[in-house]
């Protein structure tokens, strides 16, 4: 499990070496709920793929090693010319797990997935978004953005009541 400290501890160690992240999943919810809603196994984050080596090579050092790498994972090449991961999972001795995506941003600071080759992406809106965990702002999804991430497929019960929440405080489906 990885509590609101770890992860409010991981994003400012992030931070304070210039590296960007967007908190999403269900941290992320809960971050837009502005309260820890459940207990979370991992902390999911978007960031830029010219920070993946960076982030891999910061965390090494507090003891997070590649876990795995996730079916859609792509392969690409960052602005220094070394090929990186885009899709994967990071674990500490503890079993805390960091769930990576990268992205790039447009020129119009629109996200392209890197993992992705269907030519999705997130539009600069999207982004947009502002949470709360432990009393510090995160930047994350917008409550929009995070429901629509969540459709599509069969949620476990446990996303289902994160977005039931989420609904609930944001009036997004209009029910």
């Amino acid at each position: 499990m990885i509590s609101a400290e770890d992860v409010i501890s991981l994003y400012q160690h992030l931070l304070v070496h210039n590296i960007r992240v967007w908190v999403i999943g269900g941290w992320g919810i809960d971050a837009l709920l502005g309260e820890q809603t459940r207990p979370h196994k991992d902390l999911d984050i978007l960031m830029l793929v010219d920070d993946v080596e960076r982030l891999c090579e910061l965390l090494s050092h507090e003891g997070y090693k590649l876990g795995y790498l996730w079916e859609e994972n792509l392969w690409t090449v960052d602005a220094r010319g070394v090929e990186t991961a885009t899709a994967f999972v990071l674990q500490d001795a503890e079993e805390r797990e960091l769930d990576v995506h990268a992205l790039r941003l447009d020129a119009d600071g629109n996200g392209i997935p890197a993992w992705d080759d269907e030519g999705r992406t997130f539009k600069r809106q999207d982004l947009s978004g502002q949470g709360i965990i432990a009393g510090v702002t995160v930047p994350c999804f917008t409550p929009e953005t995070q429901m629509a991430r969540h459709t599509g497929y069969e949620l476990p019960d446990k996303q289902r009541r994160d977005l039931e929440r989420l609904d609930e405080k944001f009036s997004l489906t209009g029910e």
